[in-house]
């Protein structure tokens, strides 16, 4: 699979993850509470956090603002695998997925 396949699929099933929560209050709360677990039932994948940890947050609430601090990218340092993806060398790794850095790439 190539980059840019790997992001469409990324956005496909991301946006699936989402829909599915507006749907389904319970999928939701399985999400907030357990994310890899929520992830495996619906994609019906192993999901490998690669040792990071997950923080899903119920953002329908209008009356709340939340704020999301992205990683500062004069700290980021990529793996070998992600500047290969980067130079088009492609997306290495099981359908499945995957975690780069602080963006959730969401693909089976």
């Amino acid at each position: 699979m190539d980059f840019k396949q790997a992001k469409e699929n990324s956005e496909k099933n991301y946006n699936t993850l989402i829909n599915k929560c507006w749907e389904d209050e319970a999928f939701k709360q399985e999400l907030i509470d357990n994310p890899v677990q929520a992830i495996e039932k619906l994609s019906g994948k192993p999901f490998d956090t690669k040792g990071k940890k997950i923080l899903v947050t119920d953002q329908t609430n209008s009356d709340t603002i939340h704020i999301n601090i992205p990683v500062n990218p004069n700290d980021l340092e990529l793996t070998e695998e992600q500047l290969e993806a980067i130079a088009g060398g492609g997306v290495n790794g099981e359908d499945g997925f995957n975690l780069f850095d602080s963006a959730i790439c969401v693909y089976w």
